[in-house]
């Protein structure tokens, strides 16, 4: 067993290389060192790859044409996958699949450029717009996970076009400006899932906020002993995410690990703690974990509804809902602002529980 000391010289010695888990990989380390070896992996819930359940997928289609009808359908699916599931998957959402392949061609391309050059983005400091590392909570997580992440604070404030690494610089942009426009559509159904006025959740500060992460698993030479993501729930509202085809992506749902198979062209969206908050668990935040796997990379891009540290955050307090409360219902969360939200967060890592139990009354 390792010495708190030994792991912590062994983190820093890793960091300070800014070479990333790609450096590991490139240097064709068969052994994948100490600090990412995960004890207790699996937990207590079991693995499913071969389960009759799948997450919900809900067709956008004709989402703009006033139909009420159709729209009212969408709204019903909505609501049913948020209070049984908290995730999604949306086909015909009106992002083109050729914006969506060029936003992984060129997150991939950051990843696999010249260490040198990504070295000058390497950095653990919150403020900056632009950033690359591995694990957000490298020093605080029991075990390191197998996966670099660039980390792009896009809205309210985006970055100056200099200040985004120049492989991907266009895209992420472009990307960011379309997935905001349909982070407004998605928003507008949830709040008609809550019986709330469309732009109930817009005007509470929801979509203010755009922070993209886009990350690069490497091919993991023993997979069976670390993660890519460790089991958690995400900090945000909502996360719109891109995913290639690798597959590897797992919600938990009744106690089983349900594989959420890529299905080309698709979005993948799911809700986070704020949202569990702030509906006062009428929707559903749920644990999710990537695997580690022996083939790769595997790339995807997390586009999480939430505002980001000094981002200018706003002082907002958010609690429950009212027009979601009553005598019978409750509220069980107390306030908090954003910022303290994900400070907490960020002090305790992925830890395998969720933040929520800390904010509840």
């Amino acid at each position: 067993m390792e010495s708190k000391y030994e792991r912590r010289s062994e983190l820093k010695a890793f960091d300070e290389s800014k070479a990333g888990v790609k450096g590991l990989f490139d240097a064709g380390v068969e052994k994948i060192p100490q600090i990412f070896i995960h004890d207790n992996k699996h937990y207590n819930e079991s693995d499913s790859s071969d389960s009759k359940f799948s997450i919900p997928v809900i067709d956008f289609e004709g989402i703009d044409d006033k139909n009420v009808i159709l729209r009212a359908n969408i709204v019903n699916k909505v609501r049913d996958a948020c209070e049984k599931w908290g995730f999604l998957q949306v086909i015909n959402h009106g992002i083109e699949v050729t914006v969506l392949d060029e936003m992984l061609n060129k997150v991939r391309g950051f990843h696999e450029q010249d260490t040198e050059v990504k070295k000058e983005f390497y950095t653990r400091d919150e403020s900056r717009s632009v950033k690359y590392n591995t694990n957000f909570d490298f020093y605080q997580a029991q075990a390191a996970n197998w996966r670099d992440t660039i980390y792009c604070n896009m809205a309210p404030c985006p970055p100056k076009p200099e200040e985004l690494p120049e492989v991907c610089r266009d895209i992420m942009t472009d990307y960011s400006n379309k997935v905001m426009r349909l982070g407004l559509t998605i928003f507008e159904l949830l709040s008609e899932a809550l019986g709330l006025e469309p732009n109930h959740l817009k005007d509470m500060g929801c979509v203010e906020g755009v922070y993209v992460l886009g990350h690069y698993y490497p091919a993991c030479p023993e997979p069976d002993l670390t993660l890519g993501i460790s089991k958690h729930t995400d900090s945000s509202f909502l996360n719109v995410l891109l995913q290639d085809q690798m597959g590897g992506l797992q919600v938990l749902y009744q106690n089983q690990w349900i594989d959420v198979t890529p299905i080309p062209g698709s979005l993948v969206v799911n809700l986070g703690d704020m949202m569990q908050l702030i509906s006062n668990d009428k929707f559903k935040s749920v644990f999710h974990r990537v695997l580690a796997k022996n083939v790769g990379p595997r790339i995807c891009v997390s586009s999480f509804f939430r505002t980001h540290f000094k981002e200018r955050s706003t002082p907002r307090l958010y609690g429950p809902i009212k027009e979601l409360l009553s005598e019978e219902s409750p509220s069980i969360y107390r306030e908090t602002t954003l910022n303290d939200f994900v400070s907490y967060i960020y002090s305790k890592g992925l830890d395998g529980t969720s933040g929520l139990e800390h904010f509840k009354i």
